[in-house]
C-alpha cells in the first residue's frame, strides 16, 4: 500500500539558507552608513531600523523596534545561531533595547549608536557579553 499525503510543507532548507544569506548581504552592504535615531533607510539607521530594512529588502516583513523583534522571533541558543538570526541586548536598563544581525563566526552587524556607523562587532567582546539577552530567529516563525 502507498500512502500519499498532501499539505503545507516547511520551507526547504535551501530557501532558508538563501534568505538568510540575502539578509546578511543587505546588512553588510550598509556598513559605514550613519546612525540616526528612528532611521530605517541608508540615509541613517538605528539598530532595529537596520534589521527591519535588511529583512524587508530580502522580501520579509518583521516588526520595527528591537523589543517587538525580540517578541516576534523564536528563541535560539547562542551556540546554535546561524547567519541571519538576531542577537538582542539590554543597553539602557530596559529588557531589550538593542538588536543586531548575526553573520557567523561570533560576529554581528548593527547600528551601534550616536556618532557611530553601521559596523561589525564580536559577541564575545566584554561590552556585548555583559549586555547580551539572547538570540532569536524569525526564520523559524515564517
Amino acid at each position: 500500500m502507498i500512502l500519499l499525503t498532501f499539505g503545507c510543507a516547511a520551507k526547504p532548507p535551501l530557501e532558508d539558507t538563501r534568505l538568510r544569506s540575502q539578509v546578511v548581504a543587505v546588512a553588510l552592504s550598509m556598513q559605514g552608513k550613519p546612525y540616526r535615531y528612528g532611521g530605517s533607510t541608508p540615509a541613517g539607521f538605528d539598530c532595529s531600523g537596520l534589521v527591519q530594512y535588511s529583512f524587508k529588502k530580502s522580501g520579509l516583513n518583521i516588526p520595527r523596534n528591537s523589543y517587538a523583534q525580540y517578541k516576534f522571533s523564536a528563541p535560539v541558543y547562542i551556540s546554535r545561531m546561524q547567519p541571519g538570526d538576531l542577537v538582542f541586548f539590554r543597553i539602557d536598563g530596559s529588557f531589550v533595547s538593542h538588536v543586531g544581525i548575526y553573520i557567523g563566526d561570533g560576529r554581528f552587524v548593527h547600528a551601534p549608536g550616536k556618532n557611530r556607523s553601521v559596523s561589525i562587532d564580536q559577541l564575545d567582546a566584554d561590552y556585548w557579553q555583559k549586555r547580551l539577552v539572547g538570540g532569536g530567529s524569525v526564520f523559524r516563525k515564517l
